[in-house]
C-alpha cells in the first residue's frame, strides 16, 4: 500500500476525462476496486481504506481504520454509504458529508461480506469466502437501530453477486459454471423465489457483475462467457435484449453500470486495452465508447455519476489503480473539425476554418471554442477567444511567432445535452521571404537587358550556397508562347542579384524568379518588358 495523494492527468476522449492515481496497488486477485457514487463524492475499496475523490476526480480523502473493503453500496439521497468489511466481517455505515463511521453491523456468523446492492432501506448482502460452500445472502434493515442480519436461500461456493431494485432481488454465484441467476420477489416479509435463469440452458459461466434497472424490471449481466451483456425481465425471466453483441471476439466482459435514469446501460471489457462502451438501454444502440490509458478494468467497478462514467483501471505490472473518468457518457455526441491551410509563415496571419456539428444535426448556434497553440519550440499559449456561428462554423486567425511545428488544439466543452468535443490541426511554420526585381520596361532587339533583384528574409541573413531559378516567357505578336529557362543566378550575401538576357525577337518578355527553401517561404517576383525590332 501507497501513501499520499497525487492526480495525474492522462490523455483522454473528451478535455473533462482523467486517470487519477489513487496511491493503492491491489493484487489481480484482490476483489476490492469498486466504486459508488453519492453525496458529491465518489468512493473506491482499496483493501484497508475507501479513497474519496469529488466528481471531477480529484482525491480529496481517504476514510481509514477498515479492514478489506470490498463491495461499496450509497444511499438513494447520497447521504450514507456502506462498505461490506471481509476482514472483519462487518457492513460500515459512513456519512458521506463528515466521512464518519457511524455504525458498525456485525455478521460474524456469516464470513468475507463482499458484495452489495442497497433497495430503499433494505440492503442485500453477498457473503462467503471463495470456494468454501458456506456463502449465501442476507438482508439488512437499515431503517432500524440494530440492524439484525437475516439469511435465506442455497448456500453458494463463494460470495454471491447481488442486484436489488424495486420488489425484486437477482443473484449469482461467481464461484461456478455454468452459473444460474436466481430471481426473488422481496416484497413481502420474506423474500419468495420466483424462477432461475438456468446457465446451463443459456450458456452462462462465470458472473462478474449484475446491474438492475431503478424499477428491478430488467437485470443486466455480465458473465465470463458470453461475451456480451444479457438484459433478462425479472418477472418472465426471459432474455429481453443483448448489449455489446460484436461480429468478432471484443474482449471478456468485467462489468455493468445502469444510469441512474435507467436510459443508458454501460459495459466494460478486458483485452489488453480497456474499453468501455455506453448502450441505449431500450433499443441496445451503441452511443458512446472510450478506450483506458492504461491497465485493466477492475471487475464490477463502473458506476454512473450524472452523465459521467467512473471505472477503476488496475496496471499490470505492479497492480497500481487509478479512478478513470470518462465525461459526459450518456450525453449526445458532438464533432469538431479545423482545418488549416498549410504551410504558415512567423509574423503573417494564419487563418484556420472548422465547425462544430451536433449528432442531431441541430444547429448549435454561438457557441464559446478554447483554441490552445502548441509551438514545437516555446510555450503553448491560450488564443483570444473564438465563438461560432449559428451553423456552427467558425474561423481561427493567429500570426505565428515562432519557427518549426505548430499544433492548434480547439475544444467546445459540450452543454447539458451535448458531449464536448476537440480536434487538432498541425501547420508548419516558416521564416518570411520575399523577391523583388526591377528592370527597364522597353528594349531592342539584340540589345542586352539589366535585371537586378533582391532576396528579403526579414531576418537580414541569406543562406549560403542557394540559388534562385530564372524562367523567361516570350509573347510573340502572332501569340506563340515560348517558355525558356535561363541560368539560375546567386544572391550576394545582402541578398541582391542581377543578370542580363538579349532578346532575339520582337514581343512580350516575362521574367519570373523564384526561390525555394524548406525553412523559408516560397518567394517569387516578376518582371515585363516590351521589346521592339529597334527599326524607325
Amino acid at each position: 500500500m501507497t501513501v499520499g495523494l497525487v492526480t495525474l492527468p492522462s490523455a483522454a476522449a473528451s478535455s473533462g476525462d482523467s486517470t487519477t492515481y489513487l496511491n493503492v496497488s491491489l493484487d489481480v486477485t484482490s476483489k476490492s476496486g469498486d466504486v459508488a457514487v453519492g453525496g458529491g463524492k465518489v468512493f473506491v475499496s482499496a483493501e484497508d481504506r475507501i479513497v474519496v475523490a469529488d466528481t471531477t476526480g480529484k482525491l480529496t480523502s481517504t476514510i481509514t481504520g477498515l479492514s478489506g473493503a470490498l463491495g461499496l453500496a450509497a444511499s438513494p439521497d447520497g447521504t450514507r454509504l456502506y462498505a461490506a468489511l471481509s476482514g472483519s466481517n462487518e457492513v460500515a455505515e459512513i456519512n458521506t458529508a463528515s466521512l464518519d463511521i457511524t455504525r458498525r453491523i456485525d455478521l460474524t456468523a456469516y464470513p468475507c461480506p463482499s458484495n452489495l446492492s442497497l433497495a430503499d432501506d433494505r440492503l442485500w448482502v453477498g457473503y462467503g469466502c471463495p470456494n468454501t460452500d458456506g456463502g449465501g445472502v442476507l438482508s439488512l434493515d437499515l431503517s432500524v437501530a440494530t440492524a439484525e442480519p437475516v439469511a435465506f436461500g442455497p448456500n453458494t461456493n463463494s460470495a454471491p453477486i447481488v442486484a436489488a431494485a424495486g420488489d425484486t432481488l437477482v443473484f449469482g454465484d461467481p464461484g461456478v459454471a455454468p452459473t444460474d441467476l436466481l430471481v426473488y420477489d422481496v416484497s413481502g416479509t420474506a423474500p419468495t423465489q420466483r424462477g432461475a435463469i438456468d446457465g446451463s440452458e443459456q450458456d452462462l459461466s462465470f458472473v462478474n457483475d449484475l446491474a438492475i434497472t431503478p424499477d428491478g424490471s430488467m437485470v443486466i449481466s455480465s458473465f465470463g462467457s458470453p461475451y456480451h451483456y444479457d438484459a433478462w425481465d425479472t418477472g418472465s425471466l426471459a432474455k429481453v435484449r443483448t448489449y455489446g453483441q460484436e461480429p468478432s471476439f471484443d474482449g471478456y466482459p468485467l462489468g455493468v453500470a445502469i444510469s441512474a435514469d435507467g436510459a443508458h446501460i454501460a459495459g466494460g471489457r478486458s483485452r489488453g486495452s480497456t474499453d468501455i462502451a455506453v448502450y441505449d438501454t431500450v433499443t441496445a444502440a451503441k452511443t458512446y465508447t472510450n478506450t483506458g490509458p492504461l491497465g485493466d478494468l477492475v471487475e464490477g467497478s463502473l458506476a454512473f455519476s450524472g452523465a459521467d462514467l467512473f471505472g477503476v483501471l488496475r496496471e499490470w505490472r505492479d497492480g497500481k489503480i487509478h479512478l478513470w473518468r470518462s465525461e459526459g457518457a450518456t450525453l449526445k455526441a458532438s464533432t469538431l473539425t479545423l482545418t488549416t491551410p498549410g504551410d504558415s509563415v512567423i509574423s503573417k496571419p494564419l487563418t484556420m476554418s472548422g465547425r462544430l456539428t451536433l449528432a442531431d444535426e441541430s444547429a448549435p448556434g454561438p457557441q464559446p471554442l478554447v483554441v490552445t497553440r502548441h509551438p514545437q519550440y516555446g510555450t503553448p499559449a491560450i488564443l483570444p477567444g473564438v465563438t461560432t456561428a449559428a451553423d456552427g462554423t467558425f474561423t481561427i486567425t493567429d500570426i505565428p511567432s515562432a519557427y518549426g511545428g505548430t499544433t492548434y488544439d480547439v475544444r467546445w466543452d459540450g452543454d447539458s445535452v451535448f458531449r464536448g468535443s476537440a480536434a487538432s490541426a498541425f501547420t508548419w511554420t516558416r521564416f518570411a521571404a520575399s523577391l523583388t526585381l526591377i528592370g527597364p520596361a522597353k528594349g531592342v532587339i539584340g540589345k542586352p537587358l539589366q535585371l537586378n533583384g533582391v532576396l528579403d528574409t526579414n531576418s537580414g541573413t541569406i543562406p549560403g550556397g542557394i540559388s534562385i531559378s530564372v524562367q523567361r516567357t516570350l509573347t510573340g505578336r502572332d501569340g506563340t508562347v515560348t517558355t525558356t529557362t535561363l541560368p539560375a543566378v546567386t544572391p550576394g550575401s545582402d541578398g541582391s542579384f542581377g543578370f542580363t538576357d538579349t532578346p532575339d525577337a520582337a514581343g512580350r518578355y516575362a521574367y519570373t524568379v523564384r526561390w525555394e527553401d524548406t525553412d523559408y517561404e516560397p518567394a517569387q517576383a516578376d518582371h515585363s518588358v516590351a521589346v521592339r525590332t529597334g527599326r524607325g
